[in-house]
């Protein structure tokens, strides 16, 4: 970014710092002739097809805004694009169980453009992918992702408003390959998409007026991305002529402070400053579509103006004290009305979704114990149980759990979908971090000092402990003593990763990883790959022993 942003005021994105130029592809048709060009998106969606508990987000509501700001525009004789930065799936059941359906159709009736495809778009078997990209009306868009040595989706989408062409480049991430199961994704390769893009975009650039890239790489401030793939910071900075990149995967709401300092405390409604790089706008609207991202330009004479950007938060809500000393949800912004027709459209996949989650999804021999009363004093099968299902989904070497994000037990019995939604009912996402040994034992140690009785007192796995008041004595991970020179990896999740609970707050960490697993979704399926489960194989036994 050339100008410093000292505030995230909108007065500051005054029009005259705001122009990129680009270099017309060959007809001056649009000559002194001023286009307004809104570029709507949002990404991250995750499933979340309905509003939660609180009438948060959901698409009908999506709807709504998005049918609003086009009517806008096209009042001011102007044109909108509405892009997705990708990871539609994955993230409640009832998307989940019927493989994101409602989610792409939905977003159909919206009238979506295009896509990024994302790495969760790979959570299950790529012809279960291809279904997908046959409910979706729009094209789903990655230039670096090769099927038996040729792209497997279309690399870019161009569109002409009203003369202006516009070319739409989509790129996912190479962390994918680590990040979903090898078996789904055999004789598909992820390649560099900072490499991709160096390739394609010259040749864009003489295609097209504006290009944009919708991605799904993540935005990492100033480039520091630690243990993930380079992201969109990255990618700008090394390739030049991009003019707008709408990104995805890091799940964050591009806000900036100042010149390569981003706003992770930044709450709804409040103006928000897109970052700049080598040139290129980075926008990306958090996740959930608990925002639509809007950008309005204006196109003239080959140079690309950002004259407004804002998040619209659609239904978010706040917690506020009432005079009687309780607690209420209320709306950061005015309440926006869900589409009555594509609420009805929903419904009946929420309604089937809501009767699957009776489904029979594995059987265990005998109780895996999450009272509360029990799993907050003391080790139990069902928090090494746990441990071991994170253990198993990110090849970690050992777990920890704070046990108040355990929420009931597992019956002896058949086990439904809703059985497991009972034990995690707050949809936390699963998280690894790779520590040195060092910081690895001093994680473990706090851990250790969380007093019985307490929602932070930890349950592990992958772990052997001796803990002498509240402070730990010995530590072994998988038999063996801690070795400072050794990198050892830690499942936990997300509440956790970002202090809850007591814990040092983690996701920041160089070596921090949110898989965007849902922690429900992950034990439905290690119940799922290993029933009948044999609940005496999970006794904790004397693994932690406490003095």
């Amino acid at each position: 970014m050339h100008i410093a942003l000292k505030s995230v005021s909108l007065s500051l994105l005054a029009a005259g710092l705001l122009t990129a130029c680009t270099t017309p592809p060959g007809k001056n048709n649009y000559l002194d002739k001023t286009y307004k060009i809104t570029i709507l998106h949002t990404n991250d969606h995750h499933g979340r097809f309905w509003p939660n508990a609180d009438g948060e987000y959901g698409l009908a509501a999506q709807k709504t805004v998005v049918d609003k700001v086009r009517a806008e525009v096209k009042a001011e004789g102007g044109y909108t694009l509405l892009l997705s930065g990708g990871d539609v799936n994955t993230g409640v059941p009832e998307s989940d169980l019927q493989d994101a359906e409602p989610d792409f159709r939905a977003m159909s009736r919206i009238g979506y453009d295009a896509m990024a495809v994302g790495n969760h778009e790979f959570d299950k078997p790529v012809p279960v992918l291809m279904k997908q990209r046959g409910w979706a009306s729009f094209p789903m868009l990655s230039a670096n992702i090769y099927q038996d040595g040729r792209r497997m989706f279309d690399p870019y989408a161009m569109f002409n408003l009203g003369g202006v062409k516009v070319a739409v480049l989509g790129l996912t991430t190479d962390d994918t390959a680590k990040m979903v199961n090898p078996a789904q994704i055999q004789g598909i390769e992820f390649k560099s998409p900072i490499a991709e893009a160096a390739k394609l975009v010259p040749e864009l650039r003489q295609k097209a007026d504006i290009v944009i890239a919708a991605t799904h790489m993540g935005h990492y401030p100033d480039g520091q991305h630690g243990v993930n793939a380079p992201g969109d910071v990255e990618m700008a900075r090394a390739v030049k002529g991009i003019d707008l990149i709408v990104g995805g995967h890091s799940q964050n709401p591009v806000c900036m402070k100042a010149e390569n300092v981003r706003d992770d405390a930044y709450v709804p409604g409040q103006p928000c400053a897109p970052d700049r790089q080598n040139g290129a706008w980075i926008v990306q609207a958090h996740e959930w579509g608990k925002y639509v991202g809007r950008a309005d330009f204006e196109f003239n004479n080959g140079k690309f103006k950002l004259v407004k950007y804002q998040l619209i938060p659609v239904n978010l809500k706040k917690t506020v004290a009432t005079a009687d000393g309780k607690t209420e949800k209320v709306p950061y912004a005015e309440l926006i009305p869900e589409d009555g027709k594509l609420r009805t459209f929903l419904k009946a996949y929420q309604d089937k979704g809501q009767q699957e989650l009776g489904v029979k999804v594995g059987e265990l021999s005998a109780k895996l114990e999450g009272d509360r009363e029990v799993v907050r004093s003391r080790p139990t099968n069902l928090g090494v149980f746990v441990g071991m299902a994170m253990m198993d989904k990110t090849q970690a070497d050992f777990a920890v759990i704070n046990s108040g994000g355990i929420r009931d037990s597992l019956p002896a019995g058949p086990v439904s979908y809703r059985d497991v939604l009972k034990v995690f009912p707050f949809g936390s996402t699963l998280a690894y971090v790779d520590l040195p040994g060092g910081e690895a034992l001093d994680y473990l140690k706090v851990a250790a000092r969380m007093t019985p009785g307490a929602g932070a007192f930890a349950q592990f796995a992958g772990v052997r402990l001796r803990i002498e008041g509240g402070e730990l004595r010995q530590a072994l991970i998988g038999g063996q003593p801690i070795d400072p020179a050794k990198t050892y990896r830690m499942a936990i999740n997300s509440f956790m990763a970002a202090g809850g609970d007591g814990y040092p707050k983690l996701n920041q960490h160089p070596g921090y990883v949110n898989t965007g697993f849902v922690d429900a979704e992950i034990l439905k399926d290690f119940v799922a790959k290993h029933s009948p489960i044999q609940a005496a194989r999970y006794v904790p036994g004397d693994a932690v022993q406490r003095r």
